[in-house]
């Protein structure tokens, strides 16, 4: 069974920028960050929530630093699995008469 891909973060975050009519200068000024890294965030597909931006993105827009960690990870856990065959190729689980 195929997972729904998640949504990137910094698109959602885009999107409640976008609803509520606040440019990403703005944002950024209110994050206290340079406006290019929140706009790296915003529109680069690479781009990823750190830990820092978790707490900042907590206060200025809400929910909590976990969800935005969590958000992310799904993210990055769907978008790996398309080389997962390639990635774990030739490995094999760890047992104790191996080690």
């Amino acid at each position: 069974m195929s997972m729904a891909k998640p949504s990137r973060p910094g698109e959602m975050i885009k999107n409640m920028l976008d609803e509520l009519e606040i440019t990403v200068t703005a944002a950024a000024k209110a994050l206290k960050v340079a406006r290019q890294t929140l706009n790296n965030l915003l529109n680069n597909e690479g781009a990823s929530i750190s830990p820092e931006m978790a707490l900042r993105l907590e206060v200025v827009l809400g929910s909590t630093a976990g969800n935005w960690l969590r958000m992310q990870a799904n993210y990055d856990e769907f978008s790996i699995r398309k080389n997962a065959g390639k990635i774990q190729k030739g490995l094999k689980k760890i047992d104790s008469e191996a080690a």
